[in-house]
């Protein structure tokens, strides 16, 4: 792949993809739009991929939106029906693990694409801020959605009206980020996370679907949608696997089949 804003790289199960606009602090612009969206078609189409982890060059995430790079012609509506509301759902509907590893600061959009992946791994010193109210916009990419949903109505509207910036600390408290690593031990803390999550079963996929559609859905359709995809995880490879696992008192090893 001849990709100039994203790096993909895969090895055991794991594709990296790492946005690779440092001089901008990773933000977003046409070009890395399309390339992430092609590197996470590649994901999902490889059968070879299980996992895959979302992170950033150099000292941050991803900074939002390259405002100098918005055409004049263009409306910001626009701008987010074409390019972050499909790349939120491209993650959400994703049937592998997604993992943030959140080297730096996350702002505006970063913040969102971060919250839109799965889960969440922090370096000590990463930041965070939805900062759109700064420069009088209002968040977009499912950060509307998911925040309150993770940290509840009155702490979301805090992050979101003052636009404050929090450390990782502060977000591991909040429910923002699953787990906080020290500097020397970040990259080991992201991947020993990404290797579980690509030796574990067919079955990650469809327990992701479930608990999305459990966000918007009645307990009575939560339970029938339990049900159906408990058949699909049932006739995988994995489930037959991890029966003869446990006949056998032995630990299973998983194919994601």
């Amino acid at each position: 792949m001849n990709w100039e804003t994203v790096r993909y790289e895969t090895g055991g199960g794991v594709a990296v993809i790492t946005l690779s606009r440092p001089e901008t602090y990773n933000a977003f612009n046409q070009q890395m739009h399309r390339e992430l969206a092609e590197a996470l078609r590649q994901a999902e189409r490889d059968p070879g991929v299980r996992a895959v982890v979302i992170t950033g060059a150099g000292k941050a995430f991803c900074s939002g939106q390259d405002l100098a790079e918005v055409p004049p012609d263009l409306e910001f509506s626009d701008l987010v029906r074409r390019y972050y509301n499909p790349l939120f759902l491209q993650i959400q509907r994703l049937e592998k693990p997604v993992l943030a590893a959140v080297n730096g600061v996350a702002a505006g959009a970063g913040m969102s694409l971060a919250l839109a992946c799965d889960l969440r791994i922090a370096h000590e010193e990463a930041v965070f801020t939805s900062a759109f109210a700064r420069v009088g916009l209002v968040p977009d990419t499912g950060l509307s959605y998911l925040l309150p949903r993770l940290v509840g109505l009155g702490r979301a509207m805090e992050l979101c009206l003052l636009a404050d910036r929090i450390d990782a600390r502060q977000a591991l408290e909040l429910g923002l980020v699953n787990r906080v690593a020290p500097a020397g031990e970040f990259e080991a803390a992201w991947r020993e996370w990404a290797e579980r999550l690509a030796r574990g079963p067919r079955s990650l996929g469809y327990t992701k679907r479930l608990l999305y559609h459990s966000l918007r859905a009645t307990v009575e359709e939560q339970l029938e949608y339990e049900a159906w995809l408990q058949g699909l995880a049932g006739a995988t490879e994995d489930a037959r696997e991890g029966s003869r696992a446990f006949r056998e008192k032995r630990p299973p090893e998983f194919r994601g089949q």
